[in-house]
Parts: structure tokens; C-alpha cells; sequence
């Protein structure tokens, strides 16, 4: 499946680091305990707390929904003073427009111009954002953000209400503007 980051994406890197991480603890940490008197093994719960990754298919969505007007709130609250009142970019990167500017001399990468797939606005927008509190909105909340760029992008209508079923659903503009890598050394 085409991606930012090859075939596994950047959600797939990052489940594999949660698991790499994972495998040192069990293999490390009992044996740092016994022979150093230091370490804490992890639990596979402490461990899930860390494993938020969200892939393209929508594997690792969490429950919860939200609708482009309550995203309108949010994002008016949470993300217009970087990103602008309608997503135009001020400090922060422009996140609306840019439809058709790809193959440009000036093109203008948005979420409604470059990014493949939906899921990847939850995951960032989930992990990285707000800048200044990340991971402090909710799932409903993110969702709500989400159906809000969304909107504000052309590509669902002020009506949608997004959650773990529907927003893999959603067709990007630009799904098939990447191709996989088929060098069998990356993954």
C-alpha cells in the first residue's frame, strides 16, 4: 500500500519501534534487574499506553466520533492561531488549498492536495498537536478536527461525522500520487 514512508508508513514505523522496544524490555530488563539491581521490565499494558499508531487502513483508530462543526469549534480554540481561522497557514503550514499545485513550480502541499490518506491527518493531528499540548484532544476531538480539514478541503461535506469506520473510507485526492518502493531492503 503507497505511503509517505514506503510500504509500511510512517504508523507502521512506529508500531515497529513500540514492539522493537518491547522485545529489548524482555529480553533486557529481567536480566539488568538480576545482575545490576536496576530496571523495571514493562507490561504489556505500560506498553499499549505508548502504542497510539494509526495505520492507512485505519488499524489502531480508537473509538469515538466527530462531526465538522464541532471540529470548526475545536480547531478555532486549539489550532488557528498557528494554522489560521480557516487553515490557510500562519506560523504554521497551510493545511487547506493547494489542490492542482502539485506539478507546479510552486506546489502547495495540504491535506487536501498531497496527503494519500485520511487516517494519517488522525495520527498526526493525535500524537503531534497542538503543538504546545500534544496528545491533549480526545479521540472525539481529533475526529472532529479531522472532519473539519476534511471539509474545509472539498473532500467530505458539512455533514460528516468521522470515526474509526468512516474515516479510513475517505478518498484523498492524492491516494494515488505515491508509489511503493520496491527496493526489498526497505520496508
Amino acid at each position: 500500500m503507497p505511503s509517505l514512508f514506503g510500504r509500511r508508513g510512517a504508523a507502521g514505523v512506529a508500531g515497529v519501534a513500540v514492539a522493537a522496544v518491547a522485545v529489548v524490555t524482555a529480553l533486557l530488563a529481567p536480566n539488568a534487574q538480576a545482575a545490576y539491581g536496576i530496571g523495571t521490565p514493562l507490561s504489556e499494558q505500560d506498553v499499549a499506553a505508548w502504542n497510539i499508531d494509526v495505520a492507512p487502513d485505519g488499524r489502531g483508530l480508537p473509538a469515538g466520533s466527530g462531526d465538522v462543526l464541532t471540529g470548526a469549534h475545536i480547531f478555532a480554540a486549539q489550532c488557528a492561531a498557528c494554522h489560521g481561522a480557516q487553515g490557510q497557514g500562519l506560523i504554521g503550514d497551510a493545511l487547506v488549498g493547494g489542490q492542482g499545485t502539485l506539478a507546479t513550480a510552486k506546489p502547495k502541499r495540504t491535506i487536501g492536495s498531497y496527503w494519500p490518506y485520511a487516517t494519517t491527518l488522525f495520527d498526526y493531528i493525535h500524537r503531534a498537536m497542538p503543538y504546545n499540548a500534544p496528545e491533549s484532544l480526545s479521540a472525539d476531538e481529533v475526529y472532529a478536527v479531522c472532519a473539519f480539514l476534511l471539509n474545509q478541503n472539498g473532500i467530505v461535506p458539512p455533514d460528516t461525522r468521522l470515526d474509526a469506520v468512516s474515516l479510513p473510507r475517505v478518498k484523498m485526492p492524492n491516494r494515488d500520487g505515491f508509489v511503493v518502493d520496491p527496493r526489498p531492503d526497505k520496508l
